[in-house]
């Protein structure tokens, strides 16, 4: 008797999805929203790449050169992004999903299973490269005008670039579940995981990649071309790729490596696939190993001692959350690369060329230092939407245990919501003050942001909090997935309106006032003015922003069945 096959071994999953999209309520117009904004984004990637390539093709002898570089640097960000998403991806498709055991009592073939499952990780690990990778090489063949058969090549050599990083990520997850408990693993990946990202970004950050745009800089072309080849290898699938679609936009199309993707492709299948059948069971066997308890105390002394003017469920809560917090190692250990990417991001605004005149450099520090504050801003709404916005969802199947409870929704929200924003206080403040100081902004400006950085990160944890509230994920065994949802969509997009506005409303009133100043000699009620009114309209839209969605919030978790 034969066995259901890699296709019946996938279609409950894709049965399942789609039955779930068509139950859901409000799924057109959702996926209405979400195909819009990937238009949007889809056209922002383009034109950034389509202009940039335009900008090399100028560029006489080194602008296919250049563009191939391009190419390569890209793929190579795509091919680490994935190797470290298979290798945590494989832990949950592999080892932890609830219908492996009905699976293993079944007569299903290992190499058919294993095929079934490598697609499964293919899939979750690999889209949103699959989809970055559209504009990416849709600019390449717009600015070359190539035809059908490039976009038609691009596909044959993306399949095996997205099996290889698949196959050795499924392998170093089986090896390493064969040596620890998979749910120990599970942690010594995400630790490991954002390690490797948290290096890479650093290290790209630090090659400084925009000395590309400007040949000039270096001292000679042997430098120049020294850089050119770096970080690059022809044993990479980056570049068997690159130079695949780069030999056919140049008219002298190059097959073998083509060949080279799926021979490889290939071979690393079969070697996975036997690993697959030698180490599998006794891997799967020991994630279903329990995790060990340890004894010791179950609340901070710290946090009691802050705490000792507060209720009972406010401290109990408060400790909760906190213990939660850090016995996730997917949570905790994420403070790593959001540790990395803040000290890149200084590192950017360090190495920005404004000094090029007084003139110029006035009203340049002006522009980025309200730029500056909506991007601190951003990053402000990034840690939110990793942090607060589950906040609500990680109550699970245990939010009947709360309702059903005597304590105060209003208690709940309050806590969690403290809980998220001092946090997010520590981080945001030392930013916006460090990039102010290093921007040389005049005093004026440094209160100003500073202040408008402390209502943001109050408003900004509300909207993070209320949304999530508005749309919990009680269901999904990955904390990851709940900020990439529906309503995380929408609380990154609200947040992004709530810093357009306040940005706005501050930033062309310093102005006048600062340009009046140098004119007259000081500030005069014409300048004052205009900024007296934007503050106020700025601290309306934050007073909306911080009220509004935690009463929505707690209205709707009220209402829930």
């Amino acid at each position: 008797m034969s066995g259901p096959g890699v296709l019946g071994l996938l279609s409950p999953k894709v049965r399942s999805k789609v039955n779930r999209a068509r139950a859901e309520r409000g799924g057109f117009g959702k996926w209405l929203l979400l195909g819009f904004i990937g238009l949007v984004f889809w056209a922002f990637i383009f034109g950034v790449i389509f202009r940039m390539l335009l900008y090399f093709r100028g560029t006489q002898g080194i602008g296919d050169l250049l563009a191939s570089k391009l190419l390569g640097l890209a793929l190579l960000t795509f091919l680490m992004i994935l190797l470290l998403s298979n290798v945590i991806t494989a832990l949950s498709t592999f080892f932890l999903s609830k219908d492996l055991e009905l699976l293993m009592a079944a007569p299903i073939d290992p190499v058919e299973l294993y095929g079934a499952r490598l697609t499964e990780t293919i899939v979750d690990s690999s889209w949103m490269v699959a989809l970055m990778a559209v504009p990416l090489l849709a600019a390449y063949g717009v600015v070359y005008g190539a035809g059908m058969s490039f976009y038609a090549l691009a596909v044959a050599a993306l399949i095996p670039y997205l099996v290889l990083p698949a196959v050795l990520g499924t392998a170093v997850t089986l090896i390493l579940v064969n040596i620890f408990p998979a749910r120990r693993t599970r942690d010594l990946l995400a630790l490991m995981g954002l390690l490797a990202a948290a290096a890479v970004v650093t290290l790209f950050r630090f090659l400084k990649p925009e000395r590309l745009m400007r040949p000039e800089e270096f001292r000679d072309l042997v430098d120049f071309m020294a850089v050119l080849r770096t970080p690059t290898s022809p044993w990479l699938p980056n570049e068997w790729v690159a130079q695949a679609l780069m030999s056919h936009l140049n008219g002298f199309f190059d097959p073998f490596p083509v060949f080279l993707l799926w021979s490889t492709a290939a071979a690393f299948f079969v070697g996975g696939a036997w690993l697959h059948h030698r180490f599998f069971n006794n891997g799967f066997t020991r994630a279903q190993e329990g995790a060990q308890r340890k004894e010791g105390r179950t609340r901070s002394r710290l946090v009691d001692r802050l705490l000792s003017r507060a209720s009972p469920p406010v401290r109990a809560l408060v400790a909760k959350e906190i213990r939660v917090f850090f016995r996730d190692t997917t949570q905790w250990s994420q403070l790593l690369l959001l540790g990395v990417l803040v000290v890149v991001y200084v590192y950017n605004i360090k190495v920005l060329p404004l000094y090029t005149g007084e003139e110029l450099s006035f009203s340049l520090i002006i522009l980025v230092s309200f730029v500056n504050l909506g991007l601190a801003g951003f990053v402000v709404a990034a840690i939110a939407a990793r942090f607060v916005f589950p906040a609500m969802s990680l109550e699970g199947r245990m939010m009947w245990l709360l309702r059903s409870s005597p304590l105060d929704i209003k208690t709940l929200f309050w806590a969690k919501y403290w809980v998220g924003t001092i946090p997010l206080l520590l981080v945001s403040l030392p930013l916006i003050v460090l990039t102010n100081i290093i921007l040389d902004a005049v005093p004026l400006i440094l209160g100003i942001t500073t202040v408008a950085m402390i209502a943001i990160t109050f408003a900004i944890t509300a909207l993070a909090l209320g949304f999530g509230a508005l749309y919990p994920n009680f269901e999904t065994e990955n904390t990851a997935e709940i900020p990439t949802s529906f309503g995380g969509l929408l609380f990154m997009m609200a947040a992004v309106t709530y810093l357009v506005g306040v940005v706005g409303m501050l930033a062309w009133p310093v102005y006048l006032l600062l340009a009046a100043g140098l004119q007259d000699g000081g500030p005069t009620s014409a300048g004052i003015v205009p900024l007296i009114l934007g503050g106020a309209g700025a601290a309306t839209l934050t007073a909306v922003a911080l009220v509004v969605p935690l009463r929505a919030g707690v209205r709707k978790v009220r209402l829930q069945e």
